[in-house]
């Protein structure tokens, strides 16, 4: 299955991080891969002027290299919806 890039699809992943313990921010930055990813502050970093296309595709890589429990989204549609990314596979 693939996701299709909406603003809906990427507000939703914007859910799964308000859920979650780490912040999600947009700024600019010297990033080399386009995202900054600091575990030790639980803060995901974005390039604010990624595509929406390009802030969905990496949003997914992150939600699935930091590998959430789903059981921890107190809300059940983000459970079903971040259960659904992770069979997401993503095309480049």
């Amino acid at each position: 299955m693939a996701i299709k890039y909406t603003k809906t699809n990427l507000d939703k992943i914007e859910s799964l991080f308000a859920e979650s313990d780490y912040m999600l921010r947009y700024e600019k930055g010297n990033f080399k891969s386009g995202y900054c990813i600091l575990k030790d502050t639980k803060v995901v970093i974005i390039n604010k002027y990624y595509t929406l296309e390009g802030k969905v595709n990496t949003l997914i890589d992150i939600l699935k290299e930091l590998n959430f429990n789903p059981k921890e989204f107190k809300n059940k549609k983000n459970q079903d919806f971040y259960i659904e990314l992770q069979q997401t596979e993503l095309k480049l």
